[in-house]
């Protein structure tokens, strides 16, 4: 039983600590003796999707961006049949913009994206930032996630389920009171903190969805999250939501 992480980018798209959310699966795996291990996959590096349990990919400038456009539309096919196969994926703001159509830029140039999920992006007149609660619901289960949110984009989904509802704070575009996509196990936010760290029942439903995916057993023993269910509460609380 060894799960497979791939870290696509680690180097350029690692905005605000992302890579802490790689950090918090491989932790929570390790607390629990699940081996796991992680690729870190580099612009132009080979990697078989197939193989892996669990990908990250995260937040970037539009620079950035632009870099890794060709490189993963080469990579598109292979990771559209890896998705729709069940592979757990995090995309976190710039990540998660790369897998829609397109991203707009203010000076109307345009972004391709993968075209993986039904959403587009488009840069808006002023940056939408701040702590940021929400409410998502996972097999049945209502949670109350935080993070934080630094995005130009405003992301309009089409049809796609959104990850959340905003409680505070403003989402995907500020307008329509959503946070994030979700499809299959393909997971997209633009919550930042990092997001898992500070969000352990997310973080335990990754890892039980790809050991489940796997036809391992996916029951995880708690471990002691009252720091971080703590903390959480505090920032509830104090976007009145709590």
């Amino acid at each position: 039983m060894l799960l497979r992480v791939c870290h696509l980018y680690p180097d350029l798209l690692n905005l605000y600590g992302d890579r802490g959310n790689v950090l918090a699966f491989l932790a929570r795996c390790r607390w629990r003796g699940i081996p796991a291990i992680v690729h870190r996959v580099q612009k132009g590096e080979q990697v078989n999707f197939q193989e892996m349990d669990f990908l990250f990919l995260g937040g970037g400038s539009d620079r950035e961006q632009n870099l890794m456009t060709k490189d993963l539309m080469r990579r598109a096919d292979a990771l559209r049949e890896a998705i729709e196969g069940g592979l757990v994926v995090l995309a976190i703001c710039g990540g998660y913009q790369l897998l829609g159509h397109y991203y707009r830029t203010r000076e109307g140039q345009i972004i391709p994206g993968l075209g993986l999920l039904d959403l587009f992006t488009v840069a808006g007149p002023r940056r939408l930032i701040g702590n940021i609660a929400v409410e998502i619901e996972l097999d049945g289960k209502s949670w109350r996630i935080t993070g934080f949110e630094n995005h130009a984009g405003r992301t309009y989904l089409g049809q796609i389920a959104p990850l959340g509802r905003v409680l505070a704070g403003h989402g995907n575009n500020g307008e329509d009171g959503l946070e994030g996509a979700r499809y299959k196990n393909v997971f997209c936010s633009y919550l930042h903190g990092p997001l898992l760290p500070k969000n352990p029942p997310l973080t335990d439903y990754l890892i039980q969805a790809a050991l489940k995916r796997r036809g391992l057993p996916f029951s995880l023993e708690p471990l002691d999250d009252r720091l971080e269910t703590a903390a959480n509460q505090v920032m509830l609380r104090r976007l009145g939501v709590g």
